[in-house]
């Protein structure tokens, strides 16, 4: 979810040094001084909460700060007290006699760095909110001079950072500080030292596996029995055979298009049925293959096909909001800015040797979620195949950019056309001596794998000529209850035409419990599917129900992806910056954490791809509230304990 920083009075006094700035071309964004953001507010802050425990948490966490922060006499001189306080306590860090260890200490240093940077003028003036402002007049008690309501996630960020400051993060221990110390293995030798190290590696390991088994795959003996009567049904209602079921065709004819008959072959809440009804009736596009009905429980207490319902039965709130958008859909759920990387119809552009083609503008069904579904009017829409014209522009372009070498032929989804209209494409595409991979982006082999039949592969394996040309399939799993046989059957048939398939999984509330994506990348691999990236979800108000802070998605990889072989983790988390592209994530140095909002909400400054090559303007993003989001985990029955360490990832 792409959010700007919401429109604030600045509470810095330098209200009068703002500049009038020019607009930027893409009616969404705004400028604010070298950043640009969204220009549209959308967090709505809890505050129905007694949080006068949390307060007294804030300052007992650290009594240094309080006592800055109620004794200075105006904001500045808390501010230059602050930054004195922290420039003793980080020298403190390297002083001989400092017990912490080293990892503790490590975690002090970047609390430092980020109360810093949260502090900083320069920071408030471009997020138009002073974190500094509210934590003083807290501490002074002047809460009626506070401009905006203080959250207990804003409180919470707080406690994490002042603890952290003072190495009582507690994230190696609950009871007290972590003291410099040699584990025992290290202090001894040969077998005895492998012995004990194996113990704690076979702890590890056996509480992975724990987990896993939370999330069973669509492989698994009892779940193929579960699909198996769930075919059956399907099958009656629509008057089909086994040999109709394994027909792409027979599965695109029949496809799901309203709620009756999706009521009449699995349980639906009221509020499900209300909103696909709603959605239909706003015509906000809507579909589900036979084939992908059968992966869902027939009845809702089951629970494991959370993530498989999520992807296709929209949630009021994106009902609400893209009805209301409507007449100006195209330009309000952009949010990646796609017009602005168009240089012809068909194209988009956000890298010297890559660029994405979009010849077909419809798939066999709709994901809520998806970056582009604001622009398919209809699942399996007549309309969607472009003009003669419009592919023949797009092909042509290419001759004139022959520093392109990958494209991406994406959409809507490819692998709906018919085969001869994707040879088309890929024949032109294929004759272009600097194009040298084509991939092909398509849901096909979750939703719909029975598209792969022999003469779709054997025409994909024409065009995979290495070393000239190579061609892939980029695919989206979501989540181990997705991988089945009929998966892995047609990514086994491109494995063995030499075709290479990777996974671009979406980061959602839906796969981000512990250990629920590493055990996707597990099954992936068991398929055939090399996990490629892990997005950050983005989107505006219609889909925050399915964010997850970003905090999230780099503490998975740390303590969990981190236990799986090399092999299985070979995805790479990214940030998308709207009109820019990726932001890896595990580069630590292209982002800065800027600014802590009054709803908890963390304000990143992200750095483009271009950074050391080209002066590309950062782009500042609101991410959605941990506080929020262990909420959300916490009504799904997780402990929150286990997230504990969450705070400090930023």
């Amino acid at each position: 979810m792409v959010h700007a920083v919401n429109k604030r009075k600045s509470s810095v006094g330098r209200k009068e040094e703002k500049q009038v700035l020019p607009k930027l071309k893409w009616a969404g964004s705004k400028v604010q001084d070298d950043i640009f953001s969204d220009d549209v507010s959308l967090f709505k802050s809890h505050f129905d909460v007694d949080y006068e425990s949390y307060l007294q948490r804030l300052w007992d966490a650290n009594n240094d700060i309080y006592r800055i922060l109620a004794e200075a006499d105006d904001l500045e001189q808390a501010r230059d007290r602050f930054y004195a306080y922290l420039d003793r306590t980080e020298r403190k860090v390297f002083d001989l006699d400092n017990k912490l260890h080293i990892l503790e200490k490590s975690t002090v240093r970047e609390c430092i760095r980020v109360l810093r940077s949260i502090i900083g003028p320069i920071n408030e003036f471009r997020t138009e909110f002073s974190a500094l402002d509210s934590l003083w007049k807290l501490a002074r008690n002047q809460r009626t001079e506070l401009k905006e309501k203080i959250s207990v996630g804003f409180i919470l960020e707080f406690i994490n950072l002042f603890r952290g400051v003072t190495g009582k993060s507690h994230i190696y221990l609950e009871d007290k500080e972590v003291e410099k110390g040699i584990p025992d293995f290290l202090r001894m030798e040969g077998r005895e030292a492998a012995h004990l190290r194996t113990e704690i590696l076979d702890e590890m390991g056996s509480g992975m596996l724990k987990y896993f088994k939370k999330y069973p795959s669509g492989l698994e003996e009892e779940v193929i029995g579960w699909r198996t009567e769930n075919r059956s049904r399907i099958l009656r209602h629509f008057k089909g055979t086994e040999k109709d079921w394994s027909s792409y065709t027979w599965q695109i004819r029949n496809v799901i298009r309203s709620s009756k008959p999706l009521a009449d072959l699995i349980e639906l809440s009221a509020e499900q049925q209300e909103t696909i009804d709603r959605a239909v009736q706003h015509h906000i596009a809507f579909g589900i293959t036979p084939y992908y009905l059968s992966l869902m429980d027939s009845q809702i207490s089951v629970g494991y096909d959370h993530a498989i319902r999520a992807q296709v039965i929209p949630p009021k709130e994106y009902v609400d909001k893209m009805s209301e958008l409507r007449p100006g859909r195209k330009l309000s759920f952009d949010f990646m800015g796609e017009h602005d990387c168009s240089p012809v119809d068909l194209v988009t552009r956000r890298y010297p040797m890559i660029a994405i083609m979009k010849p077909y503008n419809t798939c066999a069904q709709i994901c809520v979620y998806c970056q582009r579904n604001w622009e398919i009017e209809r699942v399996l829409e007549p309309r969607a195949m472009a003009s003669k014209e419009k592919l023949q522009n797009a092909l042509s372009w290419f001759d004139r950019h022959k520093s392109i070498g990958d494209v991406l032929i994406t959409g809507g989804d490819p692998l709906v056309m018919r085969d001869a209209q994707l040879e088309n494409i890929l024949a032109t595409l294929s004759q272009k001596k600097h194009i040298y991979r084509i991939r092909i982006g398509s849901r096909t082999p979750v939703v719909l794998p029975m598209r792969f039949t022999d003469e779709l592969v054997a025409m994909l394996a024409k065009y995979h000529q290495p070393p000239r040309l190579h061609l892939s399939i980029v695919t989206h799993f979501e989540h181990s209850y997705e991988i089945t046989p009929e998966a892995m059957e047609a990514v086994q048939k491109l494995r063995k035409a030499g075709i290479s398939v990777y996974n671009q999984q979406v980061f959602t509330v839906e796969n981000s419990r512990r250990f629920e994506t590493a055990k996707l990348r597990k099954d992936l691999k068991s398929i055939g599917v090399d996990p490629y990236y892990t997005f950050n979800m983005k989107g505006k108000e219609e889909t925050k129900q399915y964010m997850v802070p970003i905090a999230r998605i780099l503490q998975e990889r740390k303590e969990e992806a981190r236990l799986l072989p090399g092999l299985d983790r070979t995805d790479e988390p990214v940030f998308n910056v709207p009109r820019l592209g990726k932001n890896h994530l595990r580069a630590g140095q292209d982002r800065r954490l800027v600014m802590i909002l009054p709803d908890g909400s963390r304000v990143y400054e992200f750095h483009p791809w271009e950074k050391n090559i080209k002066p590309i303007p950062p782009y500042n993003y609101v991410d959605v509230p941990i506080y929020d989001y262990l909420e959300e985990l916490a009504s799904r029955g997780e402990n929150i304990h286990d997230y504990r360490t969450i705070w400090f990832y930023y």
